[in-house]
């Protein structure tokens, strides 16, 4: 399949820029970006979903307890 996108016209130049330094087509870059950004996109969904669910079934802990595990946490990198 093939897609026309229309992107701003800075963005084009860097687009172009980066293909000459990296000796890529510009379509090839696009096409990493793009598979890029909707793997990221996919994965903050799911993670939100998966934590609506835990939430749904009850499964989290109180405000106290995020924080005091946060101070354990904090101690740990000290």
């Amino acid at each position: 399949m093939s897609t026309i996108l229309k992107i701003r016209e800075d963005l084009a130049r860097r687009l172009e820029s980066l293909a000459k330094t990296t000796n890529q087509s510009e379509s090839s870059l696009a096409s990493q970006a793009i598979e890029d950004f909707l793997t990221v996109q996919e994965w903050h969904i799911k993670a939100i979903e998966e934590g609506i669910a835990a939430a749904d079934r009850g499964d989290v802990v109180s405000h106290e307890e995020a924080l005091a595990e946060l101070k354990r946490w904090g101690k740990h990198a000290s």
